[in-house]
């Protein structure tokens, strides 16, 4: 991985929290820290999206997690719909990415394209 962690402020502290815990849950990731203002989720010990209310969110960016197979994949997808998510692309293959690249798209409750990625064959 090229980076530790990134993190970025959102507009409601409490829903995007919610929709990150239950989203990306499949993934095997949940909230590890938090204090006043802010929350930060990972696996493993391990830190890997921080997010706060120290300001304004920013303009829409994108953000991949890697996921373990592509039922996490599907998981994910339903996970972020059900957690107030908005679809962005169902779960399939994208071969204009990679022929083994499986994700699905979500907006996050500020408008960022969330997705989960799988580049495993099969399933």
């Amino acid at each position: 991985m090229a980076f530790d962690h990134i993190g970025f402020n959102v507009a409601d502290l409490a829903r995007s929290r919610a929709f990150y815990a239950a989203a990306l849950a499949p993934l095997g990731m949940g909230v590890l820290k938090e204090g006043e203002g802010w929350a930060a989720l990972g696996r493993d010990g391990q830190l890997s999206l921080w997010i706060g209310a120290y300001g304004p969110a920013p303009g829409p960016v994108h953000i991949a997690f890697a996921a373990p197979s592509r039922e996490a994949v599907r998981a994910f997808h339903a996970a972020a719909l059900e957690a107030g998510g908005a679809d962005n692309g169902g779960p399939g293959l994208r071969p204009n990415y990679a022929p083994d690249y499986y994700a699905a798209f979500v907006h996050d409750p500020d408008g960022h394209n969330v997705d989960a990625v799988c580049r495993q064959a099969g399933e």
